[in-house]
């Protein structure tokens, strides 16, 4: 599946499924990854210290695993969207933005690249082109750009509204340890507080028919947002998922040994990453 054919099929009313790659780093993984039923993946640079050169080598594998990678960038900048797109990324998740400013500068370097400074503010503010030609190749050209925004704070919220009003923005994620931090409940995913953000930003975001991704931790979390209206399902991360697949696994093996020495089993207990 490439960038075009994600966005197509969660306008249609479908569901695509994907995770976070914190950790990988090597191209080899994309293999492996490619089995495990993914539409796309969201590879991160925010939180994770990845160079520009190894993002495109594995930008570039996941191209030919028929898996749309997406980079969610450091800041939302339009210098950061180009590097990601530039290096074959399929889309780009641009985190914590406040403002219709920040917004309208991601979808600009997003849609229209390579177009920038005085042309490309035109084109946001006005819709105007140089030209008919100009923007059929633009669109073309950027056929597969995803345009993902991350609202992830009470102003984010409070503005949303506002700055849906853009256009251009396919889905718009929720980072949950943000969110439940500025709302004084950090990692409280069952506060009623935290759910009614999540509903607002759900309602909000319905109202301009554009889509949500809520990067939840636990299949539990997951499959309730899933049944409340997510259809760009976004879960764990390479990291968590190694962590808990070797959890369980050596703790059911362990649980044996342990019984056999006659001493107390241990478990390593849940992956502490937070991302």
């Amino acid at each position: 599946m490439n960038g075009y054919e994600l966005k197509q099929k969660v306008q249609a009313g479908g569901i695509v499924y994907g995770t976070m790659i914190s950790l990988s780093r090597n191209p080899r993984w994309t293999a492996p990854m490619a089995d495990f039923g993914l539409d796309y993946v969201i590879i991160d640079s925010e939180h994770s210290p990845r160079g520009r050169s190894e993002m495109a080598d594995f930008i570039a594998a996941f191209s030919f695993s028929g898996v749309a990678p997406i980079v969610r960038i450091p800041i939302p900048d339009s210098h950061y969207v180009t590097m990601a797109l530039d290096a074959g990324a399929h889309g780009i998740l641009a985190p914590y933005c406040e403002t219709v400013e920040e917004v309208s500068d991601v979808v600009a370097a997003a849609k229209w690249r390579p177009l920038k400074g005085a042309t490309v503010r035109k084109v946001m503010e006005t819709g105007e082109f140089p030209s008919q030609a100009t923007r059929d190749y633009l669109e073309a050209r950027n056929r597969n750009s995803v345009c993902i925004i991350g609202i992830e704070s009470v102003p984010a919220i409070e503005n949303l509204d506002n700055i849906l009003q853009v256009g251009g923005v396919d889905a718009v994620f929720v980072g949950p340890n943000d969110l439940s931090i500025t709302l004084g409940i950090p990692d409280q995913y069952d506060h009623p507080d935290y759910e009614a953000a999540l509903r607002e930003v759900i309602r909000i975001c319905q109202k301009h028919g554009v889509p949500n991704l809520f990067h939840h931790q636990t299949v539990e979390l997951t499959t309730k947002w899933l049944r409340e209206g997510v259809r760009f399902v976004l879960y764990s991360s390479d990291a968590r998922e190694m962590h808990n697949g070797f959890r369980q696994d050596f703790g059911m093996i362990k649980d044996v040994g342990a019984e056999i020495e006659g001493v107390a089993s241990e478990d390593v207990g849940e992956s502490q990453e937070v991302i």
